[in-house]
């Protein structure tokens, strides 16, 4: 049988060596990376093909969040599990929308590691508790309201409301917390689904269609 390639990216040296060292020993597992930083983790990616990546969020340099795009981006197959303190909603979605497969605390027992990298190797997206239980209540609020036919996510109608009260990709962004690059990959996806081909044309859409008001 394969073993199960693993990455992991953690600017802590100490839980970066106790993560290798945990996911090591188990038999059919191979950490073949461990990376203080997105940015050797991503120019090693396509050689070192790793099944698992395991990222934090809070990174030196390129965040967690941008990461986890360019791995899914650059290597589709890789299956991405957070692994971070952040337990706040936006985190989460910015993550899981992002490409991310599963979303784990850093208090997780290590038994629930090896658990989750199964898990997700067998086509299922691991989470903490606390984060499953967010996503469904998340999807109980927003599903019986949805007034957008063209199922815009949270942070696309977020992003396309301050854009329509003057806001640049720079202030949005600063607003939200986000990184522009990220501001602007919500907005070319709303795009998409609105059939349009301008973030003018996106807004005056978006009113068009009682998504904003």
């Amino acid at each position: 049988m394969q073993s199960t390639r693993i990455i992991l990216v953690e600017d802590i040296a100490a839980l970066r060596e106790g993560l290798a060292a945990i996911l090591g020993a188990t038999a059919d597992f191979e950490v073949v990376g461990s990376f203080p930083s997105m940015e050797p983790a991503l120019a090693r990616l396509t050689e070192l093909r790793p099944h698992v990546a395991f990222v934090d969020l809070g990174l030196p340099g390129m965040s967690g969040l941008e990461g986890v795009r360019r791995i899914r981006d650059s290597c589709p197959d890789t299956q991405v599990l957070v692994l971070t303190v952040h337990d706040d909603d936006a985190h989460v979605f910015e993550a899981i929308c992002g490409g991310a497969t599963g979303y784990l605390l850093k208090d997780s027992r290590p038994e629930r590691l090896i658990e989750a990298v199964r898990e997700v190797r067998s086509g299922g997206a691991p989470m903490s508790p606390s984060i499953a239980r967010r996503v469904v209540a998340t999807f109980r609020t927003v599903a019986p309201k949805a007034r957008d036919p063209h199922r815009l996510s949270p942070r696309e109608v977020e992003i396309l409301d301050l854009l329509a009260q003057g806001h640049s990709y720079k202030t949005a962004a600063a607003t939200l917390d986000l990184s522009i690059d990220t501001v602007r990959f919500h907005v070319r996806n709303s795009y998409g689904k609105l059939h349009v081909h301008s973030k003018s044309a996106a807004v005056r859409a978006a009113f068009r269609d009682g998504i904003l008001s």
